[in-house]
């Protein structure tokens, strides 16, 4: 199975942008795992946050495949134990998912139309992260989930 992790917006912060670095170099050695960062479209000043999310959610789904599995993120969805998390992941590979694509929306969330395309809605927190710190956060319970899987002692 390959992941892939797609959002919007580009991380401005130095600290987070060597974070992820370091978490796609570690989970080379359990799977594939790739990151796209789209920019977020043109907006004028006084365009609606429903319109801007629209426009997201269509340029982040014509790059996500129909047989690809997909998760959301979302401050609706459901929250996990880590032990969880790794859980379904090892299902989804189990099942023979070729391609799950973690989807992180911008400042303004997800637009409706891409949760109903996903196949599940995944919070990491009640608390609210700016969208770089999700990628993160992200980032790092995937190969947490990956090394609880093989066994590993990360994760205490």
């Amino acid at each position: 199975m390959m992941i892939r992790i797609l959002g919007v917006g580009d991380t401005k912060l130095s600290y987070l942008k060597e974070g992820e670095t370091d978490f796609l170099g570690r989970m080379i050695h359990y799977l594939p795992v790739r990151s796209e960062w789209v920019r977020s479209p043109k907006t004028g000043r006084k365009m609606p946050p429903d319109q801007i999310r629209r426009k997201e959610a269509k340029i982040l789904s014509d790059r996500i495949a129909d047989s690809a599995f997909i998760v959301a993120l979302d401050a609706s969805g459901t929250r996990v134990t880590s032990e969880t998390f790794s859980k379904h992941l090892s299902r989804w590979m189990a099942s023979g998912v070729r391609e799950t694509v973690f989807v992180i929306g911008g400042p303004l969330g997800l637009d409706a139309s891409l949760l109903m395309r996903s196949n599940w809605i995944l919070s990491l927190s009640d608390m609210t992260f700016t969208h770089d710190m999700t990628r993160l956060i992200l980032l790092e319970q995937i190969y947490r989930a990956l090394t609880l899987l093989r066994g590993e002692k990360y994760h205490k």
